[in-house]
């Protein structure tokens, strides 16, 4: 290989030397490799030029392969972009004191708001309002853990919560009874979420709930895939 290369320069040199072409001595004219064949018209450049052609065609496939190469990183950076653009979970705890505490009852429905934050990937809950609005829509993850304690033996016992989308309730955990000085209740469950709509959940009338940095009391979401 390294003998035909110098060929070809010592041909090139002579070339240029004796005002020599690729149509013979004393012609101006220069064959373009790609279309024409120098073999019929100067025996002595064959090789180079078939060398030529051979270094133009690899360079076109490699300009091919590479243009093909940037489309395909394109269509996987656009993939990767959509999957980290959808991503979308949370899960929250009624609070983290040291001390514990309960939560209710009240004489009306309240919005509880979940305090402590365990992750909130997209930022859908919002910690100021106890809402996860709905960033994607798509089928969601939710699960809702509710924890009680009467105080002691023989005190009504009313672990209570309303999970719902809109104020309308998608389910209910409960454990209301005088037997159980505590006890705890839990609900997980998919559903078709669309993009805008406002998940809570709400303490009924008489409902308490209890806890501390225990984290008895949990309030989690997550897309599972995303439909639009």
């Amino acid at each position: 290989m390294r003998a035909i290369v110098l060929l070809c320069l010592l041909e090139v040199a002579f070339i240029q030397a004796k005002d020599y072409s690729w149509g013979g001595p004393g012609v101006n004219r220069v064959i373009d490799p790609t279309t024409e064949s120098p073999c019929l018209m100067d025996q002595a450049s064959c090789g180079c030029c078939l060398m030529q052609q051979q270094i133009h065609r690899m360079g076109m496939f490699f300009n091919t392969s590479l243009n093909e190469l940037q489309k395909e990183l394109t269509k996987a950076t656009t993939a990767l972009s959509n999957v980290r653009a959808s991503r979308s979970a949370f899960s929250v705890a009624l609070n983290n004191d040291e001390n514990f505490k309960c939560f209710g009852p009240f004489r009306d429905d309240m919005l509880i708001i979940y305090k402590h934050i365990f992750i909130n990937l997209g930022d859908g809950y919002n910690v100021a309002n106890g809402i996860f609005t709905v960033p994607r829509s798509g089928v969601y993850s939710l699960a809702l853990t509710v924890y009680s304690d009467a105080g002691a033996p023989g005190n009504t016992l009313a672990a209570c919560a309303s999970l719902q989308v809109n104020d309308i309730v998608l389910a209910g955990p409960k454990d209301k009874n005088m037997q159980d000085q505590e006890d705890s209740a839990t609900v997980v469950l998919a559903v078709h979420l669309n993009a805008g709509d406002q998940v809570s959940v709400k303490l009924p009338i008489g409902c308490f709930l209890c806890g501390d940095n225990s984290h008895y009391n949990t309030f989690t979401g997550f897309l599972l895939y995303a439909t639009d």
